[in-house]
C-alpha cells in the first residue's frame, strides 16, 4: 500500500508559512509516502510566484497542481517549463507553458498526477473529460491521482464516475471550502469533490472578511488582502494498493 496526501489550494504567505511550519510533521504523523499540494493561490494577491512554488516544493510538496490562476504571474511561465512537478491544467491548450501531468518516481512505486479544469462556471476550455482520456493514454502505471479544479460539484463527481476504475483518486479543489463527501466508488477510485483550504481559519475563503463584505454591500470594486492566522491545513489522505491502483482508504484531514 502507498499513502498519498493530497492539500487543498494554499491561500498566500500564511499559508505558505503554515505548510512549512506543519507539513513535515503531518506527512511523517501520517506515514505519507507522497504529497501533492495545490498552490493555485500561493501568491500575495492569488496566483502562482516562482517564490511561493519554491517555497512548497522545500517545505515537502513533491508535486503541485494548479488551476484558473495559474497564468496571472508571468514571472511563473519559465518556472513551469524549468519545473516538472509543477504542473497546470491539462485542458490549456499544450502551446501554454508547462505541462498538465507528471510523473513521480517514489522508487518502489511511480505514481501519475493529472491537472484538470473545471468548465463549468469557468473559462471555455477543452473538456476535462477528454482531456483525461488524452493524458491517461501517456501513462503508463495504474496510481494516477487527479486534481480536478473546478466551482461545480456535480462536474467534479461527474468526472470521477467517469474515470472510475481508471484512476486510483479523484479530488476537486477551488471552491476553498472542504466537502464531507468523500467514497470509494464501485470501480476502486477515491474521491472528495473538494480538498478544502490550507489558510486563515478567520476568512472568507483566505480573504479578510470586511473586504468580501464591502464587495456585497456597495457592489463596488475592493482590493482583496489575505486574512492573518491562525491557519488551517485542509486536504484527504488516500491509501492506494500499489499493484492494481485502487483506493482501498480515504479519510479527510484537517489540522489547525
Amino acid at each position: 500500500m502507498i499513502r498519498v496526501l493530497a492539500i487543498g489550494d494554499v491561500v498566500g504567505a500564511p499559508g505558505c508559512e503554515f505548510v512549512r511550519q506543519r507539513l513535515p510533521g503531518i506527512k511523517k504523523q501520517l506515514d505519507a509516502d507522497f504529497v501533492i499540494v495545490n498552490g493555485e493561490n500561493s501568491a500575495v494577491g492569488n496566483g502562482i510566484l516562482p517564490s511561493s512554488a519554491g517555497h512548497l516544493l522545500d517545505s515537502g510538496a513533491d508535486v503541485i497542481t494548479t488551476g484558473n490562476h495559474v497564468f496571472k504571474r508571468r514571472e511563473i511561465y519559465p518556472f513551469l517549463e524549468e519545473t516538472p512537478n509543477l504542473i497546470r491544467p491539462g485542458n490549456y491548450p499544450d502551446s501554454c507553458p508547462g505541462s498538465g501531468v507528471y510523473l513521480y518516481d517514489g522508487g518502489r512505486f511511480t505514481a501519475a498526477v493529472i491537472n484538470l479544469l473545471g468548465t463549468v462556471y469557468m473559462d471555455p476550455l477543452e473538456s476535462p473529460f477528454s482531456a483525461a482520456d488524452r493524458l491517461l493514454g501517456q501513462i503508463d502505471t495504474p496510481l494516477v491521482f487527479v486534481d480536478i479544479h473546478g466551482e461545480a460539484t456535480s462536474e467534479k463527481l461527474a468526472l470521477a464516475y467517469y474515470l472510475d476504475g481508471r484512476v486510483s483518486a479523484v479530488f476537486g479543489t477551488h471552491t476553498h471550502v472542504q466537502t464531507a463527501d468523500e467514497q470509494i466508488l464501485p470501480g476502486g477510485t477515491g474521491c472528495i469533490t473538494d480538498l478544502g483550504m490550507t489558510g486563515p481559519v478567520r476568512s472568507i475563503l483566505g480573504v479578510k472578511p470586511e473586504c468580501v463584505i464591502a464587495r456585497f454591500t456597495t457592489c463596488m470594486p475592493a482590493r482583496f488582502e489575505t486574512a492573518k492566522d491562525p491557519c488551517v491545513l485542509c486536504g484527504a489522505l488516500f491509501t492506494v494498493e500499489e499493484k492494481s491502483g485502487q483506493c482501498a482508504q480515504i479519510e479527510r484531514i484537517r489540522f489547525e
